[in-house]
């Protein structure tokens, strides 16, 4: 009895085997459905990708791409559909079970303790035992934390400092650690090019390379296109919940992707304009913060887009929270409309007439459990109240025309921010500072984590918002986005101001080389 059970278990284990090596890819997503309060998330979505690939899915923002892949690690339950790996049929019922099966994710936003140092967030839940049991070997995690930055190309950073302390770019570093260092089959990465500067780009898709050698399935999310044609070896394109197809990037090119994603051609993403300019808005003079930047002097005018370029870690998103109150510099002047002013708070600029879009929404810019209404109403009660008491009838009115001005889906003002798609949570951002009515108004990598659809939208807001006189201060790590909206550039570096660039002479190998220090270009050239 007991060599018939074996014989059976064989048996049943072979023709397992035998339907694995039927299965051309690893992994296999057959007819995924998924619905949010009606709204229909996916709709009979099949996808598959195979061991060893770089396989980037690309669509317009709320196309289904971060759905899809939540089904997969088992943070989101699908309505319908099944998962297969090597040919096995999977219940992802949770993140742990995906983690079980190999499967990690690199976020868009990321997901670390921030009062927990690099290494804890590294090696969470892997942390190494000391010889006295219970105990934690500190400096064998220290150790192990390191190797695994410097292996993955990132060696940088201070593994015993708290994730709070570091920049948004070594935060996302440190995210895409935390994920490779478990040695995973299936790795997700959500926009993880949206921080990193040119160079720590080059580690990342090195790290990628890798990965792929080793055989892992590598899943890259991307709005950036030129990126997916450089890293992937198939793409596949979602729009409103549906699978469009899957492509080989050598062929086709940006414009026919494109038309899949949005159902058109984007023919011209950045809106042409005649520059007016008027009355200057902002001076600074010589403004400098100890230990961030120095000697920063520039100017910004009615109706002119002002962009500020330079490398992560530059100075760049530092002069603009001292412009905001945010920051206080500890020498120089800012001067609005010829007077010196004393900026305090946000609250001061605000009152001054500036206002900032942040470049971190989910952390600086949004309440995510608040509803779009509420939002944007944040930073603007005193035109919805009065003797202090809100009027929710002209709340209703105002947000819902800012909200329609901008186009935000769904347009429901009282959902919650968080269930919109990231191009639309920054739009509720926008709106919150349009209502403002602000004179001149920052924004810090404004396209962020967008679709190009989106951000043809958004450019064409600041460019009515340029048209209709106010001043902006254009902060962004995208060359096309700096050179294709700026009437002048500012390239910083180092803390300091490397150099003034106006359209005409405006070009990336110009911007690259002042911002890299290989060129040096004054004012007065």
């Amino acid at each position: 009895m007991e060599r018939t059970d074996n014989r059976a278990v064989y048996i049943e284990r072979h023709n397992m085997h035998l339907n694995r090596m039927e299965t051309a890819e690893y992994l296999m997503m057959k007819g995924i459905s998924k619905s949010y309060d009606g709204t229909r998330a996916l709709s009979n979505v099949d996808f598959s990708a195979e061991r060893g690939e770089v396989h980037a899915i690309v669509g317009e923002n709320g196309a289904g791409k971060s759905t899809l892949v939540k089904i997969l690690t088992g943070a989101v339950q699908a309505d319908a559909g099944e998962v297969l790996l090597d040919g096995m049929s999977q219940t992802i019922d949770s993140p742990l079970r995906g983690q079980q099966l190999g499967i990690r994710m690199v976020h868009q936003h990321v997901s670390l303790v921030p009062h927990l140092t690099v290494t804890e967030n590294i090696l969470l839940g892997n942390m190494p035992s000391a010889k006295l049991k219970g105990w934690i070997s500190w400096s064998a995690a220290h150790r192990k934390a390191q190797e695994i930055l410097e292996d993955i190309g990132f060696k940088r950073i201070n593994v015993r400092k708290l994730v709070s302390h570091l920049s948004a770019s070594q935060q996302q570093i440190v995210e895409i650690a935390k994920a490779v260092a478990v040695k995973p089959q299936v790795l997700i990465m959500d926009e993880p090019s949206a921080v990193p500067s040119q160079e720590e780009l080059k580690h990342l898709f090195a790290l990628i390379r890798k990965l792929k050698e080793k055989s892992a399935l590598i899943l890259y999310i991307s709005h950036r296109l030129d990126e997916v044609f450089e890293i992937a070896d198939r793409v596949t394109v979602l729009k409103d919940g549906i699978l469009v197809g899957t492509v080989n990037p050598q062929d086709t090119d940006k414009r026919s992707l494109i038309k899949m994603m949005v159902g058109r051609t984007l023919d011209e993403i950045f809106p042409q304009r005649p520059v007016r300019t008027g009355a200057e808005i902002l001076r600074l003079n010589g403004l400098s913060l100890m230990g961030s930047f120095e000697n920063i002097s520039f100017s910004v005018a009615q109706g002119e887009i002002v962009g500020l370029y330079g490398l992560i870690g530059s100075g760049r998103t530092e002069v603009a929270r001292c412009i905001f109150g945010a920051e206080q510099p500890t020498s120089g002047e800012i001067r609005l409309s010829g007077q010196v002013v004393r900026l305090r708070s946000p609250h001061d600029a605000l009152k001054a007439g500036i206002a900032m879009l942040t470049e971190d929404r989910i952390r600086d810019g949004l309440v995510l459990f608040l509803s779009i209404r509420d939002n944007v109403s944040l930073a603007n009660f005193g035109l919805m109240s009065r003797w202090g008491i809100l009027h929710r009838s002209r709340q209703n009115s105002l947000v819902q025309s800012k909200s329609q001005e901008l186009n935000i889906r769904p347009s429901r003002i009282d959902r919650p921010v968080r269930t919109l798609s990231g191009g639309n949570q920054q739009k509720v951002v926008l709106a919150k500072w349009l209502l403002a009515r602000a004179k001149l108004l920052i924004l810090d990598e404004p396209t962020r984590g967008v679709d190009v659809a989106t951000k043809q939208e958004i450019y064409s807001i600041i460019k009515g918002l340029a048209e209709s006189g106010m001043g902006i201060l254009l902060i962004s790590s995208e060359m096309p986005e700096i050179l294709g909206m700026s009437d002048r550039v500012l390239v910083m570096r180092e803390g300091q101001l490397a150099g003034e660039f106006l359209r005409q002479e405006a070009t990336e190998q110009n911007l690259l080389a002042c911002a890299a220090g290989v060129v040096e270009k004054s004012r007065d050239e």
